[in-house]
């Protein structure tokens, strides 16, 4: 049975951009389980499935509707024990995807949002744009030219936050170890929302990272690579 997925875009719709989302994607390709894209834009989202939801990702399973990422990771690890890859090493590897969740919202989230916000405007249509303007700018007190207007000196703290990622993949290729696994997901997300909507040019080059990143890349016959880097 194919998994309906709500899947963020803006005017182009061969280019979804939402971390959440790419989770998913690549944690369905994990499981060797097929999906359908249903592209959705900001304004739209609260329509999915006749509302009640103000977020993607969403997966709708025959009769099951799921939300959030992480809860969709759950369900498909449930949902098909004996299908595909594992995702998560136990308890234990669910338990330590969320600390990999909690540090990539809290660290990588926040600075690729403070780079990309003025990007992923852009990328968006009329109707799209006005939406994203008015609300990220009431958010943030400030308007999205201002946001973004000296994110060439973030680059260091990139670097920073990159670290202990750099660091141990010095003695691994994946966080999962020798396998990519669920928290490689959560982090490739990230970067994949960054590479879509800005490009990775603020990314020192030769880093393990870089490394990495490539290899997630080209995991489930290269489902990242399907959707261009930006070139802004």
């Amino acid at each position: 049975m194919t998994i309906k997925l709500y899947d963020l875009v803006g005017e182009d719709k061969s280019k979804p951009f939402s971390p959440h989302c790419w989770k998913v994607k690549m944690a369905i390709a994990h499981k060797g389980l097929e999906f359908e894209s249903v592209p959705t834009s900001f304004v739209d989202i609260d329509k999915m499935e006749n509302g009640g939801f103000s977020t993607v990702p969403l997966i709708r399973h025959g009769k099951n509707l799921v939300h959030e990422s992480f809860e969709i990771a759950l369900y498909l690890r449930n949902s098909y024990p004996d299908v595909g890859d594992r995702l998560f090493h136990g308890e234990g590897g669910i338990a330590l995807s969320r600390f990999v969740e909690s540090w990539t919202l809290t660290q990588l989230h926040t600075w690729i949002a403070g780079w990309a916000i003025l990007d992923i405007h852009n990328m968006l249509d009329d109707e799209n744009k006005v939406y994203f303007r008015e609300s990220r700018e009431k958010r943030a007190g400030k308007t999205l030219e201002e946001f973004v207007s000296n994110r060439e000196d973030s680059i260091p703290e990139l670097v920073k936050i990159l670290n202990a990622m750099n660091l141990m993949l010095k003695k691994q290729p994946f966080i999962g170890g020798r396998y990519p696994r669920y928290a490689d997901y959560i982090v490739f997300g990230a970067f994949q929302w960054l590479r879509v909507v800005s490009g990775l040019h603020m990314i020192p080059k030769g880093t393990r990272m870089l490394e990495w990143l490539e290899r997630m890349l080209d995991l489930h016959d290269g489902l990242g690579r399907s959707v261009p880097q930006a070139n802004t």
